[in-house]
């Protein structure tokens, strides 16, 4: 099987990803999308991250009547901050009859250079390239290993949402609906 890996903070989820992955899974070679769960991107800061198992829980949520997208949180067990190249590791190692490809927005391929071992994961992975708005391309873009996605753009972020929901109005319609029930009765960002 061949599983795009769409990692992410995933806080919280929003109606984007699931277009995003939803979109590259039925237009492409991939049979299923796997969300990756992210305890601590090492380019990113943690301050305002809630913990772990409630993001995945927004995202069980938000992916459980969808056959071809999984909530996956096998960064959980692994060293942190997490880097790419050893999730990817794992994942061959306990899923040796998987290919993995890794699904991510322009503006990530734009810092690939910064990825830890960042060579060999392009050497030995596909990369499904979304675009993100205001992004120039690079000569990452026209890598072999590289396939931009035609996806839909939507220029909704988490920061976007979390930010509403600080200054107390509704967020709910850019959220999958079960996500946002999970996420208002824990009166998470207010």
């Amino acid at each position: 099987m061949h599983i795009g890996l769409f990692f992410g903070s995933f806080n919280p989820i929003h109606i984007g990803h699931l277009a995003i992955a939803s979109y590259i899974a039925q237009f492409t070679e991939l049979s299923k999308v796997w969300f990756v769960v992210s305890p601590h991107n090492p380019l990113k800061e943690k301050q305002t991250l809630l913990k772990d198992y409630h993001r995945l829980a927004m995202v069980k949520a938000a992916v459980e009547n969808i056959s071809y997208l999984n909530a996956c949180d096998i960064e959980f067990n692994l060293p942190q901050p997490s880097y790419t190249i050893n999730t990817l590791a794992h994942l061959e190692e306990k899923y040796p009859q998987h290919t993995f490809s890794l699904i991510l927005g322009s503006d990530n391929l734009t810092s690939l250079h910064k990825w830890k071992n960042h060579e060999i994961i392009i050497e030995r992975h596909k990369l499904f390239v979304y675009p993100r708005p205001e992004v120039a391309l690079t000569a990452w873009h026209t890598h072999s290993k590289v396939q931009l996605i035609d996806a839909p753009r939507m220029d909704i972020s988490s920061t976007f949402i979390r930010n509403l929901i600080k200054e107390g109005k509704d967020a709910q319609c850019f959220m999958p609906r079960q996500s946002w029930e999970y996420l208002d009765e824990m009166n998470f960002y207010k």
